[in-house]
């Protein structure tokens, strides 16, 4: 099986591109909804974030308030080392025997969407890392329109992000975002076929 591994900042499209290549065949794994089973009761991180965070990041029926949670983290720089020192092995787990899952069904192209594949350290996990981009005014402003936070809030999680350039370097494929769909799809649909041409003839 190959894995892509798909990673961009807040607001740059990631999830876009990720509905793009399931539409093409590929089974997509979502780093984010790994980690909500990893944060839920009962879940291997739970009792550690609370443990660490207190009882202020619950909501009221005993999840964990990851929107709470995260206005903590991002104005703490330790609070975020500590929250991603619980929380980022016990996703690399989940999602490593998730891709076991996959092979073993005979999947051919597996998609981790991970917003934080290169920062976790969870690249080792893929093949080829695909990276969307755009600037970051376009992200903020997209993120603010998803989410209902500020452009100033939005602006601040996207600068305080892993730079757009150190993601472009440490990616094989760049699709670039901050155009319209259509040439965005134009994109993707080039770059797997282009893959899809390497598996073809045993290449990788």
């Amino acid at each position: 099986m190959f894995v892509i591994g798909l990673t961009g900042g807040l607001g740059s499209g990631k999830s876009t591109v990720a509905e793009m290549l399931r539409e093409l065949g590929a089974e997509i794994l979502n780093a984010d909804q790994i980690g909500h089973q990893v944060y839920a009761p009962g879940g291997p991180a739970y009792r550690d974030i609370i443990d660490a965070f207190g009882t202020q990041v619950l909501a009221a029926d005993g999840t964990v308030d990851r929107r709470r949670l995260a206005s903590i983290v991002f104005q703490d720089p330790q609070a975020l080392q500590r929250l991603n020192a619980i929380t980022h092995p016990r996703i690399r787990e989940a999602i490593r025997q998730r891709l076991q899952e996959l092979a073993a069904r005979g999947v051919e192209v597996a998609v981790l969407e991970a917003a934080l594949l290169l920062e976790a350290g969870w690249d080792d996990l893929v093949d080829e890392v695909w990276v969307t981009v755009c600037p970051p005014e376009v992200a903020a402003r997209r993120a603010a329109q998803r989410s209902g936070i500020s452009m100033e809030e939005a602006l601040a999680r996207v600068r305080a992000q892993m730079p757009v350039e150190e993601r472009a370097r440490r990616a094989q494929v760049i699709i670039h975002t901050d155009t319209d769909l259509e040439d965005t799809r134009r994109q993707v649909e080039r770059e797997w076929a282009r893959l899809k041409a390497r598996l073809s003839t045993g290449g990788r």
